[in-house]
């Protein structure tokens, strides 16, 4: 009876983490959360990485003229490390690697009030966002 009891959403969350970091190979993932610029910044950023591959990616952002072109790619030398941790065997020169996915989405927002005409307040919404990049191996993704 005691087999066919139901687990909490949050250790199956946990199971499932745990199994994904035990698996050796595949795509690796690195995340930015809480970054303080607006998606829409970041998003026009993010675009022009996606699907190039990782030294063509790191190139275009080293030259883009935007401020979170920084971040970014710290992130993305972040997934290369934690590529590279979970395929030891393997050397990333060797196995192509591309950003597989690579997208944005919003995240908190601070809400101020500035002062404006005739004692009202417009409000400010400064966002946030979170960023997720997938790299992955050409060699693995075809087999």
């Amino acid at each position: 009876m005691e087999a066919t009891r139901k687990l909490k959403k949050s250790v199956i969350i946990k199971q499932r983490k745990e199994q994904e970091k035990a698996q050796v190979g595949g795509a690796s993932t690195a995340k930015l959360i809480n970054c303080p610029t607006s998606p829409r910044k970041m998003r026009l950023v993010v675009d022009l990485i996606r699907g190039e591959k990782v030294e063509h990616a790191l190139y275009i952002l080293k030259h883009t003229n935007k401020e979170v072109a920084i971040r970014v790619e710290k992130l993305l030398l972040s997934a290369i490390k934690n590529w590279e941790t979970k395929n030891e065997d393997k050397s990333v020169e060797e196995s192509e690697l591309f950003v597989k996915e690579a997208f944005v989405g919003g995240g908190r927002q601070l809400k101020r009030l500035r002062p404006a005409p005739q004692g009202r307040g417009y409000r400010i919404r400064k966002r946030s966002n979170h960023v997720t990049l997938v790299v992955d191996s050409k060699n693995v993704a075809q087999n």
